[in-house]
């Protein structure tokens, strides 16, 4: 019940794959938005398969310049514009025959994991938002992952990045992380196993994957933050699911983030045994987070 489908999103034809259960009613539907340097085979296909079993569709997609879609700058990644792709995304389901269209929600992994709020709080047309293990805070949390003093050579790159814009050029290249020794390498996400993990991904399933953005893309996280979207979900039913403790995300933020959701339709899900990459990179561990986003769901839809 697989197929290739493609829509578009300001101009662009965005490629995707839209999974449908052996059902013939209309049936709900998860958009399925990834993360940092994602395309849409990285970990999307597995959460998908827990919403199957409950008799939900689902559509992954690559975003802009990522994997089969076009865009202009490869490997540019603007939250907003990926929140654009998001909305028509939505868009695109509701036009979809056997579909639901009052039952259209999203499931937002790490750095979507914030989309997934953001969007949750300006796009009224969705049903319900799971977001698991969030960006919360771009600033705090590349702070935190770098150290201060690594942390203030980050800035300044993106400093001179912005300085060579201005003066006509494109942006720079930086690695999504380290191979081997954070210390010897400037990147985006200082975690060799980051590398490791993506990597793997890459050569099992993945093959449009790189492991590079443009120093723009960080300047984008810096600025931004997703608790001040949250405070405006009202109604929407929402379900944040993280890895206890999580050092690269972080949970203090995430539950903070959660916290202030006004909404008292919303759960929350805190995994322990499991960190942010190991629900990339082990199936037991990525099956605890996929299960219980697919039993809340299932119990969310009986009242929708």
């Amino acid at each position: 019940m697989e197929q290739k489908v493609e829509f578009k999103s300001s101009g662009y034809t965005l490629k995707g794959v839209l999974t449908r259960p052996d059902r013939k009613d209309n049936v709900p539907l998860v958009v399925m938005a990834g993360g940092w340097c994602y395309t849409k085979e990285i970990v999307l296909p597995n959460y998908a398969k827990k919403f199957h079993d409950i008799g939900c569709a689902t559509l992954a997609f690559d975003y802009r310049n990522f994997g089969e879609s076009e865009g202009d700058i490869r490997q540019d990644l603007n939250p907003w514009e990926q929140i654009e792709d998001i909305r028509n995304a939505v868009s695109y389901a509701e036009t979809l025959e056997g579909i639901d269209h009052k039952r259209i929600g999203l499931m937002g992994i790490s750095y979507a994991g914030g989309h997934a709020i953001i969007t949750g709080a300006i796009e009224p047309r969705l049903a319900f938002v799971i977001s698991a293990v969030p960006v919360i805070d771009g600033y705090l949390t590349l702070r935190r992952c770098h150290g201060e003093m690594r942390f203030e050579e980050l800035l300044h790159l993106v400093a001179q990045d912005r300085k060579n814009r201005y003066e006509g050029k494109p942006s720079g290249i930086i690695a999504q992380s380290p191979k081997e020794d954070p210390s010897k390498e400037l990147t985006a996400w200082p975690f060799p196993h980051i590398y490791s993990g993506f990597m793997g991904i890459k050569e099992k399933s993945a093959p449009l994957h790189e492991h590079w953005t443009t120093i723009e893309s960080v300047e984008w996280l810096l600025r931004y933050q997703v608790k001040p979207y949250a405070e405006r979900i009202y109604e929407t039913p929402v379900l944040v699911a993280i890895a206890k403790g999580d050092n690269i995300t972080s949970a203090d933020l995430e539950i903070e983030m959660f916290n202030a959701i006004p909404n008292p339709n919303k759960s929350f899900v805190s995994v322990g045994g499991v960190d942010h990459m190991s629900l990339y990179t082990k199936a037991d561990h990525l099956e605890k987070i996929g299960q219980a986003s697919a039993d809340w769901l299932k119990e969310t839809l009986k009242k929708i």
